[in-house]
């Protein structure tokens, strides 16, 4: 195959921009969802608030290969003010390389937060000084109640190429070199909004363990592609299968396309042909999407929507 130089052009994927702002709060209304850059999703009804990864230092490419990683506290109290963030109830990493959880603790600290995962999850985030009190260990498939929410960590594997596999077995110090940050476990996490009964999933890793998502149900799926683009066609039908299909759900919007090493209050772009390819990715996914009826779409940063809106029912827009 050969290699292709530069990257791909947002502007090729406009026409997949455009999910419903959120109307606000009120009695029975659901919350609203923002993404953040990579996995990091917030969903929040207004009085009770959630986030995946929280990952907001996005340290360049040069301090990832050969330096040592550490939070970046004025990009985190940036980003966090930017997106109207002073209270979570929960910090949930999708797994532990570090452009997952590098900032979790710090962002649990900030907002008065428990950070929630794994065995790995917790090494990271007692290494990275918080409190036993504000450290959840979850069990795959086990509902925890956070605030407003119910949420279920369900396990699923990472998209190969896996740089820094395995657990993390001691805790990780603040200041870390990138290999210290190993996947641990790869959650698909399942967010139910008690009040309003919506569903959400986010699926921050584009790989899947088949059949370990069977009779879990969510209506939308903020979905993982990160080097998804590398794969082939058979890999990437199973994992929209095993993900977007076996929840039922009816919008899927694509998350982790973005370009890491540059600060997320940067003009996006996505990330180079060397390391994935979002133009492949798309042109397969709108195939499936198309095939299932499933609407598909790529989120603006730091706008909190109402992806719920695009269902079926409520009179959204149809088709991928």
């Amino acid at each position: 195959m050969r290699l292709r130089l530069g990257r791909p052009d947002l502007a090729a994927h406009d026409h997949l921009r455009g999910l419903p702002r959120a109307a606000g709060v009120g009695a029975g209304a659901g919350p609203s969802v923002a993404w953040l850059g990579v996995s990091t999703v917030l969903v929040d009804d207004g009085e009770s608030a959630l986030l995946t990864d929280g990952f907001f230092s996005r340290p360049g490419l040069l301090k990832v290969g050969l330096g040592r990683l550490e939070p970046d506290q004025a990009r985190i109290d940036e980003a966090l003010g930017r997106a109207g963030i002073d209270r979570l109830e929960a910090v949930l990493p999708v797994h532990t390389h570090y452009d997952h959880v590098l900032d979790s603790a710090t962002v649990a600290a900030r907002t008065g937060a428990v950070v929630v995962g794994g065995e790995s999850t917790t090494h990271v985030a007692r290494g990275h000084g918080l409190p036993e009190q504000s450290v959840v260990l979850a069990h795959p498939g086990e509902p925890l109640t956070l605030g407003a929410y119910e949420v279920t960590l369900v396990e699923g594997s990472h998209c190969p190429p896996d740089r820094y596999p395995g657990e993390i077995t001691a805790p990780v110090p603040r200041r870390a070199r990138t290999t210290a940050y190993r996947c641990g476990e790869a959650w698909s996490t399942l967010v139910h909004h008690l009040p309003s009964g919506r569903r959400l999933m986010v699926q921050g890793s584009a790989g899947c363990i088949p059949g370990n998502l069977a009779g879990h149900a969510a209506d939308v799926v903020y979905l993982g592609v990160g080097q998804l683009g590398l794969m082939d066609h058979a890999y990437v039908d199973r994992y929209w299968d095993e993900t977007v299909g076996q929840v039922g759900a009816r919008v899927a919007v694509l998350v982790h396309w973005d370009d890491f090493f540059r600060p997320v209050t940067a003009p996006l772009r996505a990330l180079p042909y060397a390391g994935d390819d979002l133009d492949a990715s798309v042109e397969r996914l709108r195939l499936l999407a198309d095939r299932d009826g499933v609407v598909l779409r790529m989120p603006d940063l730091w706008e909190r929507c109402d992806p719920w809106g695009l269902l079926p029912d409520a009179g959204g827009a149809g088709g991928g």
